[in-house]
């Protein structure tokens, strides 16, 4: 957990520095209210004594318990601000993190693990903090303190309360021996249950459709159960400490005066008086002993879970990026130009080569395309552009440079890339086209509705009930398949950029409308490079280069008809598509 608390900021520092201070003034005030107890008790058993006396002591210890009780407020308040501060800090550091991740290290977490570290677990940790600030720092200062207090007021009395001190912490040690090793596994079933409910709600629509409510209903319960039972479980050992707490301490009381009665029965006159006002202080003195023990027995308990949640914490915050930022920033000679040089790729842990010695370049203003049946490798090929994963073997060039020596955000900013899957975010229209950094100008409103004109999308944007301010809700659940694709283009368009990547961004839209959209984008994008993953013949069949992938090799590369004619996987998925007529008249 120490790593954690580089968290703290120095405001959080000074506050800690305040709590500590505080606690030990509201323990010294704590530890004086039994001092002047027996000072009332002595009073009122000797003769003579003057109520001006004993009023001047009792207001001295009113004084000691209304000073501990805003001592107690303030600490509260520090402590709170501190936990929720590092909260929040910690919860940034988390999301930064996960920021830089690249899809291997994604795939080492699930989507409903990371929200369980960045919500429950940093969660964990800050009640720990918020106790423990006022627990555990109190609690060892009460119980050296008190202890020291009441060692040389009576041998037997101090061997009750060590006595009563050790069975709370035999009771404490099985409990933790009993729910430690289980708090790993709630956090576990914590991730299950995210991940059940995000694939019912992302999943709806499907489950709706095949009456699959029941099916999916179950599968949570049965998550749910095996969390409900661990929980029960572990608060059903937690609720063994109350009865424990109250015997001891009731049975600390009793003994202290079934005691103290025998040893002030066998006392004189005098002693008797000394003896009882001990009596007291030590009643007092020995139950702060079992309160201190007890608090700290109760941060104990939530310790295991504290540092389990940081270790998990700790677990993505470790995480080594396996693709390192570059250096390079400076202008390039050439632009536009995406040169691929003998290069093979295999995904992390695999034992097979997805993609093996692919060489192509295209200059600036060209068009590559690249088909090849469903596994082949089109779009893993595409996705070494803008580093989603680095090359195993060889080089890709962009503008001359090596895309490892890049910085990332200016490698970024010469892309304008259109994913596989449409993405859409929470918010207008237009912030959707707009998203992002381009190292530039911010696109305007203008160049917006360009960007959607272009696109296709005008006539569908603007039949909406704000046109281009109108909301677009997470994931684009709100639109078409189709309008989410050609939005997903616009926002490409809007950026500018040198290299368009098009990763089979076509797929959903039908045959005229993608006829139209590619002629206009061809317009738009004259002085860029284009390169474009598809399954359909149609959509590049006029591109200045056509890459064949066939199980990850290239098995042939040029123009449509010279693939016709040289390249048979080309020939096969062509005639699949389109009638031999057809083909030659393209």
């Amino acid at each position: 957990m120490g790593k954690l608390f580089k968290n703290f900021s120095k405001k959080d520092w000074i506050y800690i520095i305040i709590c500590v201070s505080l606690i030990v003034f509201q323990v010294w005030l704590d530890l004086r209210m039994p001092d002047y107890m027996s000072s009332i008790t002595r009073l009122v058993q000797t003769e003579g004594s003057e109520m001006s006396e004993i009023i001047r002591e009792g207001a001295l210890m009113l004084a000691c318990a209304l000073g501990s009780l805003a001592s107690a407020v303030v600490v509260g308040y520090f402590a709170t601000h501190v936990s929720s501060s590092f909260s929040a800090n910690l919860k940034t550091t988390i999301f930064k993190k996960v920021q830089e991740f690249n899809t291997e290290e994604i795939k080492k977490f699930s989507t409903s693990s990371l929200i369980t570290r960045t919500t429950n677990d940093v969660t964990q940790i800050e009640m720990f903090i918020a106790m423990g600030l006022q627990a555990m720092i109190k609690a060892p200062i009460m119980a050296v303190w008190a202890v020291s207090k009441i060692l040389n007021k009576s041998l037997e009395l101090s061997l009750l309360t060590g006595a009563c001190v050790l069975v709370l912490l035999i009771t404490v040690g099985i409990l933790m021996a009993l729910v430690l090793p289980r708090f790993n596994k709630v956090q576990k079933l914590l991730d299950k249950i995210n991940g059940v409910t995000i694939e019912n709600l992302s999943g709806i629509r499907v489950i709706r459709a095949f009456n699959a409510e029941k099916f999916i209903s179950k599968r949570f319960e049965n998550v749910n159960d095996d969390l409900t039972n661990m929980q029960l479980f572990n608060q059903r050992c937690f609720a063994v400490m109350m009865p424990v707490m109250n015997i001891v301490m009731h049975g600390l009381t009793l003994g202290i005066y079934f005691i103290g009665a025998h040893i002030i029965e066998a006392s004189g006159m005098v002693d008797k008086i000394n003896m009882f006002s001990n009596m007291v202080v030590f009643s007092s003195y020995g139950m702060q002993v079992i309160m201190s023990f007890l608090m700290l027995a109760m941060i104990f308990m939530m310790w295991p879970r504290a540092q389990i949640s940081a270790k998990r914490i700790n677990e993505v915050l470790d995480e080594d990026i396996k693709i390192k930022n570059g250096e390079f920033e400076g202008k390039t000679k050439e632009i536009g130009v995406v040169e691929f040089k003998n290069v093979s790729f295999k995904y992390p842990d695999a034992d097979e080569y997805l993609l093996k010695n692919i060489s192509f370049k295209v200059n600036k203003g060209e068009t590559i395309a690249f088909i090849g049946s469903t596994g082949s490798g089109k779009s893993t090929l595409i996705n070494l552009v803008p580093r989603f994963y680095d090359v195993t073997e060889g080089e890709v060039l962009v503008d001359g440079v090596n895309v490892k020596d890049y910085n990332i955000e200016d490698l970024n900013n010469k892309l304008g890339y259109v994913p596989q899957k449409a993405v859409m975010f929470t918010g207008s229209v237009s912030d959707n086209v707009s998203y992002g950094d381009n190292g530039r100008v911010k696109p305007s409103a203008e160049k917006v509705k360009e960007a959607i004109a272009v696109a296709q999308g005008t006539e569908f944007v603007e039949a909406m009930d704000e046109d281009y301010d109108s909301s677009i809700a997470r994931g684009g659940t709100n639109v078409s398949g189709g309008q989410k694709q050609r939005l997903a283009i616009a926002r490409a368009i809007a950026r500018d950029p040198e290299i368009y990547i098009f990763d089979d961004s076509f797929s959903a839209l039908d045959y005229k409308t993608d006829s139209v959209l590619r002629r206009e984008l061809k317009k738009y994008t004259k002085d860029a490079t284009s390169m474009i993953v598809a399954q359909r013949i149609g959509t590049i069949i006029n591109a200045d280069t056509i890459v064949v992938l066939d199980q990850g090799e290239c098995v042939g590369i040029g123009k449509h008809k010279d693939l016709l004619k040289s390249c048979e996987v080309y020939k096969e998925i062509a005639l699949s598509q389109l009638s031999k007529e057809e083909l030659e008249n393209a």
